[in-house]
C-alpha cells in the first residue's frame, strides 16, 4: 500500500489524478472519496464496495448499495476482501480524504483489510493527518510506501519551474524568497501565482506576500483555523506571537494546562505545526499560517496583545532567552524595561558573539522613548563598536559611564563590567595595549556577591581577562605567557559554555604561536577554524586571527596559492571589522606574498598600508621591526636607495639595533653594490648579538651574508652561509626568505651531492622559478596513479645529482628500497628514465605536492 499524508493544499488529490491519468496506467481504479465528517461506518464500507464494483463493471455496478439494519463491520470488510480476491485484474483501491472518517471501528476494520489484501491489489490512502491505522507490520515487511509533507513540498528548482509554467517572470532572488515564505506549500504557491498574474510589480508583490494576503488568508481560515475547536483556536492565537513555543510557555499564555498535548496532536494532524527537536518539545508554525494567526489575533484580541507579550518576555528572560524577551518588550511598547534588560545583558550577549544582534535591537528604540540613564547609551556604544564607529562608541560610552553611579546597587557592578568590557574592546581595536592591561586588571577583580548570577559573571570576566591578557602578551612577544593565558581562557570558556569566547581565544592563540614550529601554528589555526565553522562563525571577524596566521604559515613555506586563498577569506571576514591590529597583519602578510612572488611594487604598497595602520596605534607592537625591515628591503630592491636610507636614519636607536633592521641595512648595501658593508651589517645578527624576533631572521641574515660573500668572490663562504640557512629552514621547510632575497643562484651553486638538504633545495627552486608549492592534501592529477608518501619523498631527490645510494643515505633506507620506489615512480609516471620522470613530475606539479609538512 501507499500512504499519502500531508496538510490541506499540499497536492495530494492533484498527485493522485496526475498519476491516474498518466500514460501506461495498467489496472483498474476503485476510487473512494470519503464524505466530510463521515461517522457512519456502514456508509463508508458500502462506498468502498460500490467503487470496487464500478471498477470491475460487475452486476448492478451503477446502483447504490442499501444500508441494512444488521450491519457488521467485520462482515462487510470480509466481503470487500472477497470481492477484491474474485477479480484477478490488477486493482488500485484509492481512498481519498481518509481523515474525514471519524469512526474508530471503521479504521480498525480498514487496518485488517490492508494487512490481508490480495497480492494483485494495491491500496492508496490520502489523508491530511496521521491516523491510528497501526501499519507497523506493513512497514516492517517493506509493503508500505509513504509520501509525506516533505516529499510533496516544492523545492527551489520546482518552484522556479512552476512559476515559469504559470507564465510568471521573477528574479532568482524573488523566486527564492517566495519559496522561503511558502515553504514549498503547493496551495500557497498556486495562490501567489494567481495574484502575480495580475500584478504590475511582481518583485514588490513577493516582498509583501504573506499569510495575511487575502486569498491565502481565506484559504487558511477555512481549512486550518476555523475547523479547530475553540480551545485549539485560542492556543494558536495566543502563541502565534512567538517564533517558537513549548507546552509550558503555551500553558502560561493560554491560562490552561495541556497545551503540549494539543501541539503534538496538531503536528500529527499536519495542521501546519512543526516540531523543532527530536523530543518534540518545541514547535513553530508554518510561516504563512503564523502570518494569518497574527492578523487574526490583532483583529480578535487587540487589547490583550501587550499583556501576552509581557508574559512571554518574563518567561523568556527567566529561561535565558534574553534577545527574545527584549523583542517582546519592544513590541509591547515597554521601552524602559527593554532598554534595562538590554543594558544588563549587553556584556553577556557580546561574549556570545551577538554584537550584531545588539545593533539590530538598538535600532528599534525610537528617539526619546527611554528616560535618561546608562541603558540606551551603553547599548548604543556596543552597537557603534560592532559597526566599527569607534569615536561614536566612545561618545556614547562616556555618557553611560557618567550615569552608572546613580543606578541601584544590584545593577551597578554589572553595568560597570559592561562599560569596562567596551573600554577593553576599544583599546584593543585602537592598538592601545597599555589601556588593555588597565581594563584587564579591573575585569580580573573578583565580584563580591554570592548569587548564581554573580558567580557566572565572575567566570565570564575571568575568561575575558585571560583572553585579553594573552593578546597583549602575544603582541609584545611574551609568547609563553600569552599561550598559557589563552589556553586557560579557552578552557574556562569551554567549561562555562561560552563557545564564541572559546573560538576567540583559540584564534588569538594561533598568533601567539607565531614563532613556534610552523606545524604547531598551522594545527592551532586549523583547530580554531574548524571550531568556528562548527558554530557557523567561519566568516566572522572573531576567527580572522587564525585565518590570517594560517595564510602567513603557508606563505612562509612557499605555498603561495593556498596562502592567497586564506588571505581572501581573512579580508572577507574583516568586512565588518575595523580593528587596526588584525588589518595590519592582513596587509603585512599580503606584502610578504607579493615579495615572495617578486612583485615588489605591490609588496611595497601593502607594507606602506600596514605602516599607515601602525602609525594609528597608541604604542609599538611585536612585528613593527619586521614590517619596517621588509619595507626598507623592498625599497632597496626597487632602487629607491635614498628613500630607504632616509627612513633608516630616522629610526630610533632601539629599533635600529634590532636584527631585522640590520638585515634591511644589509639588503640596502647589497642593492647599492657594497657587499662588504652588507657583511658588516649582519655580523651582529649572525653572532646572536642583535635581538631577533625568531629564527627566520637568522635564515635571512645567512642568505644576505651568502650573497655578500659571493659578490666578493668567496664561493666557499657563500656555500657555507647558504648551508647554514638551509639547516635552519629545514625543520619548517621554510621557503619565503630564499624567494624574497632572490637566492636561486646561491642554491644552484650548492653541489647537490654535498648538501644535506637536497629536497628542500628542489622545493625552493620550484618556488623561485615561479610555481607555488601546492598544499600537502592536494590530490594526484587525473589519470595518474597516486604516489605513496615514500615514493613522493624519493621523487623529491630525482631532480638532484645524488646517486641512488646517496638518496638512500639521505632517507635512512636501503638502496633496494630506493630502487623499488624508483621503479614504481617510473611506472606510475609512464617514464623510461630519471630525466623523463623529472620532466613528467614537473609538468604534473608532483614535485610541488609531495611532502607532508
Amino acid at each position: 500500500m501507499t500512504l499519502i499524508s500531508a496538510p490541506a493544499g499540499s497536492g495530494k488529490t492533484s498527485l493522485l489524478r496526475a498519476w491516474a491519468d498518466g500514460p501506461g496506467q495498467l489496472g483498474r481504479l476503485a476510487v473512494v472519496q470519503v464524505q466530510r465528517d463521515e461517522q457512519d461506518t456502514q456508509q463508508f464500507w458500502l462506498a468502498v464496495l460500490s467503487a470496487i464494483r464500478r471498477a470491475h463493471g460487475g452486476p448492478g455496478d451503477g446502483e447504490p448499495l442499501a444500508a441494512t439494519p444488521g450491519f457488521s463491520p467485520g462482515a462487510i470488510a470480509d466481503r470487500v476482501r472477497s470481492e477484491l480476491a474474485e477479480h484477478r485484474d490488477r486493482t488500485f483501491l484509492i481512498i481519498d480524504d481518509l481523515h474525514e472518517l471519524a469512526s474508530p471501528d471503521g479504521l480498525t476494520q480498514l487496518t485488517r483489510l490492508l494487512e490481508t489484501l490480495p497480492p494483485h491489489v494495491h491500496a492508496i490512502l490520502a489523508t491530511r493527518r496521521s491516523l491510528p491505522l497501526r501499519l507497523h507490520r506493513l512497514r516492517l515487511a517493506g509493503d508500505l510506501a509513504e509520501i509525506r509533507t516533505a516529499d510533496l513540498r516544492f523545492t527551489r528548482r520546482e518552484t522556479r519551474e512552476f512559476l515559469a509554467a504559470s507564465g510568471i517572470a521573477l528574479s532568482e532572488a524573488a523566486a527564492a524568497q517566495l519559496h522561503q515564505r511558502t515553504e514549498g506549500w503547493a496551495a500557497g504557491l498556486r495562490l501567489a501565482a494567481i495574484s502575480l498574474a495580475g500584478s504590475t510589480d511582481p518583485e514588490r508583490f513577493v516582498e509583501e506576500f504573506s499569510g495575511s494576503s487575502r486569498t491565502v488568508a481565506e484559504y487558511l481560515l477555512a481549512e486550518m483555523l476555523e475547523c479547530q475547536p475553540p480551545e485549539v483556536q485560542q492556543l494558536l492565537l495566543r502563541t502565534c506571537l512567538l517564533s517558537r513555543v513549548n507546552g509550558e510557555l503555551a500553558d502560561l499564555l493560554t491560562g490552561q494546562a495541556g497545551s503540549e498535548r494539543i501541539l503534538l496532536d496538531l503536528e500529527d494532524a499536519n495542521a501546519f505545526v512543526v516540531s523543532l527537536d527530536p523530543a518534540r518539545t518545541w514547535f513553530r508554525y508554518h510561516h504563512l499560517f503564523a502570518d494569518l494567526l497574527r492578523l487574526e489575533v490583532r483583529r480578535r484580541l487587540p487589547a490583550q496583545l501587550p499583556a501576552l507579550r509581557r508574559l512571554a518576555a518574563d518567561w523568556l528572560s527567566t529561561h535565558g532567552e534574553i534577545v527574545g524577551a527584549i523583542r517582546h518588550l519592544q513590541a509591547a511598547g515597554d521601552w524602559s524595561d527593554a532598554a534595562r534588560l538590554l543594558a544588563d545583558h549587553s556584556f553577556s550577549l557580546t561574549l556570545d558573539g551577538q554584537a550584531q544582534t545588539i545593533q539590530a535591537l538598538v535600532q528599534v528604540f525610537p528617539p526619546g522613548a527611554v528616560t535618561p540613564g546608562p541603558d540606551i547609551p551603553l547599548a548604543r556604544a556596543t552597537s557603534e563598536l560592532a559597526r566599527g564607529r569607534l569615536d561614536e562608541a566612545v561618545a556614547h560610552l562616556t555618557v553611560a559611564e557618567a550615569s552608572i553611579a546613580a543606578t541601584t546597587a544590584d545593577r551597578r557592578h554589572r553595568l560597570e563590567v559592561a562599560a569596562a568590557a567596551l573600554r577593553l574592546s576599544l583599546a584593543r581595536k585602537r592598538g592601545h595595549l597599555e589601556g588593555v592591561v588597565e581594563q584587564v586588571r579591573f575585569l580580573a577583580s573578583p565580584i563580591t556577591g554570592q548569587s548564581d548570577e554573580d558567580i557566572a559573571l565572575d567566570s565570564d570576566l575571568h575568561a575575558m581577562a585571560l583572553m585579553n591578557l594573552g593578546i597583549v602578551e602575544a603582541w609584545s612577544l611574551g609568547n609563553q605567557d600569552s599561550q598559557r593565558h589563552l589556553l586557560q581562557g579557552a578552557e574556562l570558556a569551554r567549561r562555562i559554555g561560552r563557545p564564541y569566547l572559546e573560538v576567540a581565544c583559540l584564534a588569538e592563540l594561533a598568533f601567539a604561536a607565531k614563532i613556534e614550529p610552523f606545524a604547531l601554528t598551522r594545527r592551532r589555526c586549523q583547530d580554531a577554524i574548524a571550531l568556528a565553522e562548527q558554530h557557523g562563525w567561519g566568516a566572522e571577524p572573531v576567527i580572522s586571527p587564525a585565518l590570517v596566521n594560517l595564510a602567513g604559515v603557508l606563505i612562509w613555506t612557499g605555498e603561495f596559492d593556498e596562502g592567497e586563498h586564506w588571505l581572501r577569506r581573512t579580508a572577507s571576514a574583516l568586512e565588518t571589522d575595523t580593528g587596526l591590529l588584525i588589518r595590519l597583519l592582513l596587509h603585512m602578510a599580503t606584502g610578504m606574498l607579493m615579495s615572495g612572488r617578486r612583485r615588489q611594487h605591490e609588496a611595497l604598497a601593502e607594507y606602506r598600508a600596514a605602516e599607515h595602520l601602525q602609525a594609528q596605534l597608541a604604542g609599538s607592537h611585536a612585528l613593527a621591526r619586521q614590517l619596517t625591515s621588509f619595507r626598507l628591503a623592498t625599497q632597496a630592491r626597487l632602487g629607491q636607495f635614498s628613500e630607504a636610507r632616509m627612513s633608516l636614519a630616522a629610526l630610533d636607536d632601539g629599533l635600529a639595533r634590532s636584527a631585522e633592521i640590520a638585515n634591511a641595512r644589509a639588503a640596502i648595501c647589497l642593492a647599492e653594490g657594497d657587499p662588504a658593508a652588507a657583511l658588516a651589517a649582519v655580523h651582529d645578527v649572525l653572532d646572536d648579538i642583535a635581538p631577533a624576533i625568531g629564527y627566520v631572521t637568522l635564515v635571512e641574515a645567512n642568505l644576505l651574508a651568502a650573497l655578500g660573500h659571493r659578490e666578493l668572490g668567496d664561493q666557499r663562504a657563500a656555500t657555507a652561509a647558504t648551508e647554514s640557512a638551509l639547516a635552519l629552514a629545514e625543520a619548517d621547510r621554510l621557503v619565503l626568505p630564499f624567494a624574497m632575497t632572490g637566492a636561486l643562484t646561491l642554491l644552484d651553486a650548492v653541489p647537490s651531492h654535498e648538501t644535506a638538504h637536497a629536497a628542500l633545495v628542489a622545493d625552493i627552486a620550484e618556488v623561485i622559478r615561479g610555481s607555488s608549492l601546492a598544499p600537502g592534501h592536494e590530490a594526484s592529477p587525473a589519470g595518474i596513479a597516486p604516489l605513496s608518501p615514500s615514493e613522493l619523498r624519493v621523487l623529491r631527490y630525482l631532480p638532484t645529482n645524488l646517486s641512488r645510494p646517496e638518496i638512500a643515505g639521505q632517507l635512512s633506507v636501503s638502496v633496494n628500497t630506493v630502487n623499488t620506489h624508483i621503479r614504481n615512480i617510473y611506472a606510475k609516471l609512464q617514464a623510461q628514465d630519471r630525466s623523463a620522470a623529472v620532466r613528467r613530475a614537473r609538468k604534473l606539479r608532483l614535485l610541488s605536492a609531495g611532502l607532508n609538512r
